[in-house]
């Protein structure tokens, strides 16, 4: 499926582009969260990071982790959130793998996710459900 980032790849439509190589591509939101938002893509076309390579994902991270300190210092920040929504009912909109760097800065109005109290007997219970699923993956191998 085509989405608007294979178009801002192929140069087809514009954008504010900050960093580009063969593999991945890092452009301005043009609907920021905060000034300096910054969207990084992998050239790789997969609709989300499950089938993303794992090689493409190192890469991604790697230039964020050069490109930051440049982006918060051109806004005036000194922390931000790196994240990427997974599938439509967590925000993704666009189906192609990308993360958000979003500069934050004090009282920005932007509130972190709220939090639960969980039963050490919960995350036990919890723990014990994710580590069986994770073996039967593997024993399928």
């Amino acid at each position: 499926m085509d989405t608007i980032f294979d178009k801002i790849i192929r140069k087809e439509i514009p954008a504010e582009i900050l960093y580009e190589d063969d593999r991945v591509i890092a452009f301005l939101d043009i609907f920021p969260v905060n000034p300096g938002h910054t969207l990084f893509v992998p050239k790789e076309s997969c609709e989300n990071i499950l089938c993303t390579s794992d090689e493409a994902l190192v890469h991604l991270f790697s230039v964020a982790k050069k490109l930051a300190p440049a982006i918060l210092q051109s806004v005036g920040a000194t922390d931000f959130n790196f994240n990427t929504n997974n599938g439509p009912i967590a925000g993704q909109v666009i189906m192609h793998t990308h993360f958000h760097l979003i500069p934050r800065f004090e009282n920005d109005g932007h509130a972190m996710w709220g939090h639960q109290n969980a039963t050490s007997e919960e995350l036990a219970e919890l723990g014990k459900r994710i580590r069986l699923s994770v073996d039967e993956m593997r024993a399928s191998k």
